[in-house]
């Protein structure tokens, strides 16, 4: 195990080194990173925790520094709903004792309390052998130090409240102009991690992740009947400059009026359509059917929460066998892409952050895995390295398997939703995402969006409302018949996503290309009397 003056040393120099390529116009961002003092501190901690860790017994061990601070700020027409601010810092420690992992955590920051949690994390070990079912082994990673920050131009903490707020309300005051609009709200939410990891093994990794994810409703009545719409703004890991990109007060009023035309909208004919799933719908499919079913702790049946277990399972019966999906289809998983929530340099094992396929023309390839979980199905993949997906909400809750960016890459024409339209005779295009529900491994399910339109002979023609279409996974991606090239990919994404017990919430994007579906089975969900 390296020495403490070797971290620390280690530490303050890449600190020292950051250059300009890397700060990628980060200033405000480096503000986030502790000072040298404090950070020397806290890194004299970390050490003092691993000592003891090793010391009670621990063949591995893991610390990780966060500070975390979320601020939320919801208005509702004309006044302000809600803010919330909330900063926490602490230190967790994971040990490995004798094939078992245990963990602890303390905001007390004192050399006692750090020394304690590595006790408490290696007792936690030890007592985890009593119901062990497997020895964990760990795939190898080579140790590293270094230091990453998201690429901002304007830290949205650095924003004044009151800026933020005047945006929110102008952009309520532009949709309040349209007739039958009642009830508007907007909103944003950003989150900052300030985390450092060092691990026995020698890895010393600060990295600084920033995410903006703001939103705006509308409401219109009429004839006793009311219809909303919520436009598709998606979260990015960017700073306050993608927000004021997406123009909200100039673009409200739009976004409102089509809760008003949904009004006069007809109702969907049931039955079997061609379906045009735009990318700002289509994302949460994925997110759905693909990447929650190829977490490999839920298709090994050692995790169930929030989204159940999974339909590719048993590893050895699904990799480069089970037909996700059409030859043409590929699907990527990546911690790497510019502006997405999951980006980061380092996964919270000081795993590099990685890019491969999940779906390689339309044969399932590869599942999504930690250091653990690698080690397990090495033989079957020929990966023998982590795909980097380890993380944790916060100091004080344990890494574990979450998902990485999903997309579903553009195809080899280079077209787009208006090429697909006029290649579709009879059919139904869906913006936006909506309600959905899906089973428990992942299988069946049923989505909605915001606004819906009859395609005839080519041409975009009514709007429709009451719109869901119901399929099962592999099903519904194998009539995917025409997907848009790369001039129509566009980035969407959820800023919380659910998942253990207890819960934890992680960020995640996902990119896609506007596609088609073939005889998809269309319901009515419309209000009834």
């Amino acid at each position: 195990m390296a020495s403490r003056r070797d971290f620390i040393k280690t530490t303050l120099a890449a600190a020292a080194s950051l250059g300009a390529a890397q700060r990628l116009r980060a200033e405000a961002t480096v503000q986030a990173v502790p000072a040298r003092a404090a950070e020397a501190a806290a890194l004299d901690l970390a050490m003092d925790a691993l000592d003891a860790a090793r010391a009670a017994g621990a063949s591995y061990a893991d610390v990780r520094i966060g500070r975390y601070r979320n601020q939320t700020i919801v208005t509702r027409e004309r006044q302000v709903s809600s803010v919330s601010d909330s900063e926490s810092y602490g230190l967790g420690v994971r040990t490995l004792v004798d094939g078992c992992w245990g963990f602890a955590a303390t905001s007390t920051m004192t050399r006692p309390a750090v020394q304690a949690a590595a006790r408490d994390a290696a007792a936690l070990s030890r007592a985890a052998r009593t119901i062990r079912r497997r020895r964990v082994e760990l795939a190898p990673v080579t140790p590293v130090t270094g230091m990453w920050m998201t690429p901002v131009r304007r830290d949205p903490f650095d924003v004044p409240l009151e800026e933020k707020i005047a945006l929110l309300l102008a952009a309520n005051e532009a949709a309040l102009k349209v007739k039958g609009v009642r009830f508007v709200s907007s909103g944003v939410s950003q989150r900052r991690e300030v985390k450092t990891l060092v691990t026995s093994e020698g890895t010393n990794v600060t990295q600084a992740l920033i995410k903006v994810g703001p939103w705006c409703s509308a409401t219109a009545v009429g004839d006793g009947d009311f219809q909303s719409y919520e436009e598709e703004l998606a979260p990015r890991g960017e700073g306050w400059e993608y927000v004021e990109s997406l123009g909200m007060p100039g673009n409200a009023e739009r976004w409102a009026s089509l809760a008003a035309e949904k009004l006069a909208a007809k109702p969907v004919e049931a039955g079997q359509w061609d379906l045009i799933l735009e990318p700002t719908n289509l994302w949460l499919t994925i997110h759905e059917s693909i990447g929650h079913p190829t977490e490999l702790d839920r298709a090994s049946g050692l995790e169930a929460n929030f989204a159940g277990t999974s339909f590719v399972a048993p590893p050895e019966k699904m990799i480069g066998r089970l037909r996700y999906g059409p030859d043409f289809m590929n699907v990527q998983a990546d911690r790497t892409q510019e502006g997405s929530l999951s980006r980061v340099a380092w996964d919270d094992e000081g795993v590099p952050a990685d890019q491969w396929l999940i779906i390689e023309r339309g044969l399932f390839k590869d599942y999504q895995t930690t250091r653990e979980q690698a080690a397990r199905i090495a033989g079957l993949t020929g990966v023998k390295r982590s795909h980097g997906c380890s993380f944790a909400e916060s100091w004080k809750a344990v890494q574990f398997q979450r998902m990485p960016n999903i997309s579903l890459l553009p195809g080899e024409r280079d077209i787009g939703v208006d090429e697909i339209v006029a290649d579709t005779e009879r059919g139904i295009l869906i913006r936006h995402s909506g309600s959905w529900s899906i089973d428990h491994q992942r299988y069946n399910f049923q989505f909605s969006g915001q606004a819906f339109y009859e395609i005839r002979n080519g041409k975009v023609a009514a709007m429709l409302r009451d719109v869901a279409y119901q399929s099962s996974t592999p099903v519904f991606w194998n009539s995917m018949d025409l997907v848009g090239g790369k001039r129509s990919y566009w980035l969407g994404g959820a800023f919380d996503d659910g998942k253990g017990e207890p819960v934890q919430s992680n960020s995640v994007s996902h990119g896609c290309v506007p596609a088609r579906f073939r005889n998809v089975t269309i319901l009515n969900t419309g209000r009834t009397s």
